[in-house]
């Protein structure tokens, strides 16, 4: 079997390779930024220097930032050095097994507000080293070395954010926006890179593609080449002309942009999202190569705003001005990267400034920081320690949904002494009539997020909402799919059908709750759809019916559709989650070998990845394999201790061998290791009941349901319980409550009549 793999895990690297060199011989030749300057030189003088000039170096004098004389840091116990070795540029510091060790610098990482440095590590692995150079000035506390995760708990060789770790690795997570057309060559069969660019930084060609074409339509070899030759064709001069529409009292676009091709190539790399083909053909729709993250949870606050690291595509798509047809190089000039007029200067250029940048508008002393357009509008949060970024969606301060939802707003970010009430009530005075009351798409992905009653047809309300952004219409869409509330077939028939591919990508999620049938009538034509991310979103949820009734040619036809699923999860076979996601699509077609070979790939390349144990464990339990799948639930728990779901899986286990003590144990460590996980109190609950102690198991019924009170099994084992005790009056109450967000439950109508 280990031979199959083998050639398995040879096939892909070939396919990889394959893939890169049919998509540089169907494209136009790289030839570097220096080609550029004959022709382009203000655009190319402006470029140097910039920050996508400087986004990766060789170390020298001129790149390096940091301070090199022998310079000394201590964090989480490691004490690290700096210091020159003749031209290298050397770091001192605890290497892969944790002892001290030299690495020289490879080359330099960005510039501003911070430069870090990569180092190598064997097997073509470049890392991010996690001590940083701050390169602000003294008087703004810069000039110093400083730990990026300086609040985690000790952080050693062993800790998944160690700089020698996969989560630091360049190749992956850095390469593809701080180069042009990279290359991650990653060979599966020995677990190494060569990776390589056509240039270092990001160059001219990196946004408006190769630029072999270009240069035989200048030279005229290529006279008639569509778009002089260029892969991308981006907005002209004429596009960035704004007029002030005195009848509507808006600023319009001179010229309405024809495609938002600028938008798309920016977003490469200014977004939250995941690589899904090893090609990149700038010029493509990003759907094609990436698939964007949606509001999630843990990336956005419940009304859009900035949580976690999400650069800006995801914010400015919410925003109005996305809407109206503002790009990124209205407000950043496209080579120099900085902005094209400062302060409020940057806003009136559009935006009436008698009527904006006035007190009465807002309500601060004129010139003051609170005064500036972007404070109110455009609040930052700090990343990486002391990187400030701006929240794109350029929004009106709501301290409101501060009160309602939970998020922050602007107003107390300044006014941090006081409370998001008073700030409500000073907008209250300052705008009586305000549009920006009430309703926000906000309250419904915080209603479901909470379990809150009617939560899902708020979601299902706000996926029909043609007037809300794509981007949230979407996101309701995938927190509809976690609800798994029954299918609406309208609300999913339009949105499968709907223009933007983020709508028809989510909407394939809800689809996957759906009955086999409903899936094919509605989910069967996606597999053409014009966006790769969109076909191998369908291909996923549609596996499952290769195993059903389905006519040979359909059959096949959904096959060739599921390799381009494989092919896109191999675009990143170096990372265990991409493993874990084969074995899956492996298992619902029935292939257990290759399953279980997925599955044993992604513990080689992390032995801690817990998923692949208790999926592989799973897998076991499929094919009556019971015995092994313990032996790797209890490796899993040696390697990841703190893993609910492996404790979680091996109780599970426990249960269907009816060894009721360690089943009790390790569902109880569940709950302990994750005591938000509603499931695994419920399930805990059950365990509990069965072995006789119903009063306990009553009892975590009710935490649960605290938690989450629309938990609706929760609620009718509790029932059940409390019934079996005969306290009717206690299950009346239990009754009484879920039956608010289950009105229509025949369940439940039951129980109704039977108290």
């Amino acid at each position: 079997m280990m031979h199959l793999y083998r050639l398995i895990l040879a096939l892909v690297g070939l396919w990889l390779c394959l893939a890169v060199a049919a998509a540089q011989a169907a494209g136009s030749e790289y030839l570097g930024s220096h080609r550029c300057a004959g022709c382009h030189a203000e655009q190319y003088q402006d470029w140097q220097g910039s920050d996508h000039d400087r986004a990766m170096a060789a170390p020298d004098a001129a790149s390096v930032r940091g301070n090199f004389a022998d310079a000394k840091m201590s964090a989480h116990g490691v004490a690290s050095q700096f210091f020159r070795r003749g031209e290298q540029y050397v770091v001192r510091t605890d290497g892969p097994d944790g002892s001290l060790q030299d690495f020289p610098v490879r080359y330099t990482f960005g510039v501003d507000p911070l430069q870090q440095y990569l180092l190598e590590l064997p097997g073509g692995r470049l890392q991010a080293l996690s001590i940083a150079w701050d390169s602000r000035a003294s008087a703004a506390g810069g000039q110093r070395w400083f730990h990026l995760y300086p609040e985690s708990a000790s952080i050693n060789h062993s800790h998944p954010l160690h700089w020698t770790g996969a989560e630091q690795n360049w190749n992956f997570q850095c390469a593809d926006c701080h180069s042009t057309a990279l290359q991650k060559n990653y060979d599966p069969d020995s677990n190494t890179f060569a990776t390589r660019w056509a240039e270092i930084d990001v160059g001219c060609e990196a946004c408006h593609g190769a630029g072999g074409d270009h240069l035989a339509w200048a030279e005229g070899r290529k006279p008639d080449a569509e778009n002089k030759g260029l892969r991308v064709k981006l907005p002209g001069p004429e596009a960035g002309i704004w007029k002030f529409n005195v009848a509507a009292g808006v600023p319009q676009r001179a010229t309405p942009l024809a495609t938002r091709a600028e938008i798309e190539v920016c977003a490469r790399c200014h977004s939250r999202r995941s690589r899904i083909w090893p090609t990149d053909d700038v010029g493509a729709t990003l759907l094609d190569s990436h698939q964007p993250a949606l509001l999630q949870d843990e990336l956005y606050f419940p009304d859009g705003q900035i949580r976690d690291e999400v650069y800006e595509y995801g914010s400015f798509l919410q925003s109005r001005m996305y809407a109206t047809g503002v790009t990124c190089s209205d407000c950043h000039h496209s080579h120099r990267l900085q902005l094209r007029a400062e302060g409020n200067a940057l806003c009136s250029s559009c935006h009436e400034a008698r009527r904006y940048d006035e007190p009465e508008h807002h309500r601060h002393t004129s010139g003051s920081a609170g005064a500036q357009c972007t404070a109110c509008h455009m609040p930052e949060r700090t990343y990486m320690g002391i990187d400030q970024r701006a929240d794109h969606s350029l929004r009106v301060p709501r301290p409101d949904l501060t009160l309602s939802v939970g998020s922050p707003n602007a107003c107390n970010g300044c006014h941090a002494d006081r409370t998001a009430a008073w700030a409500q009530g000073k907008l209250d005075t300052w705008f009586p009539a305000s549009r920006y009351r009430g309703a926000h798409f906000g309250h419904s992905l915080h209603a479901a997020r909470n379990g809150n009653p009617g939560a899902a047809s708020q979601l299902l309300a706000l996926a029909n909402n043609r007037q809300a952004p794509p981007i949230v219409r979407a996101t309701a869409l995938n927190e509809l799919s976690e609800l798994q509330q029954p299918v609406q077939n309208d609300t999913l028939q339009l949105a499968l059908q709907d223009s933007d591919g983020l709508v028809r990508m989510a909407a394939l999620r809800y689809l996957a709750n759906a009955g086999p049938q409903q899936q094919v009538t509605l989910g069967w034509p996606l597999l053409d759809d014009p966006a790769r991310a969109v076909r191998v979103e369908a291909a996923r949820v549609l596996a499952p019916l290769s195993q059903q009734g389905l006519p040979d040619a359909h059959r096949q036809y959904l096959k060739s559709r599921i390799e381009e699923y494989r092919q896109s999860q191999l675009t990143n076979a170096e990372r265990p989650e991409a493993q874990l996601n084969l074995g899956l699509i492996a298992a619902v077609q029935g292939e257990v070998e290759q399953a279980e070979m997925a599955y044993r790939q992604a513990l080689k390349l992390q032995p801690a990845f817990a998923p692949a144990y208790v999926n592989l464990a799973d897998l076991y339990r499929v094919t009556g394999r019971d015995q092994e799948g313990e032996k790797w639930l209890l490796r899993g728990m040696q390697a990841a201790p703190a893993a609910a779901d492996v404790q979680h899986a091996l109780g599970l286990l426990y249960v269907r061998t009816r060894r009721e003590a360690p089943a009790l144990t390790h569902l109880r460590q569940a709950c302990e290791l994750d005591p938000t996980n509603a499931h695994y109190r419920y399930v805990y609950a059950l365990m509990q009941d069965q072995s006789g102690d119903a009063a306990a198991a009553a009892q975590t019924l009710r935490q649960v349901l605290q938690h989450q009170p629309a938990h609706r099994d929760a609620a009718v084992a509790l029932i059940q319980i409390e019934l079996k005790n005969g306290d009717r009056q206690a299950a009346r109450a239990a009754l009484d409550q879920i039956r608010q967000y289950y009105p229509g439950d025949a369940q439940l109508g039951q129980l109704e009549q039977l108290l």
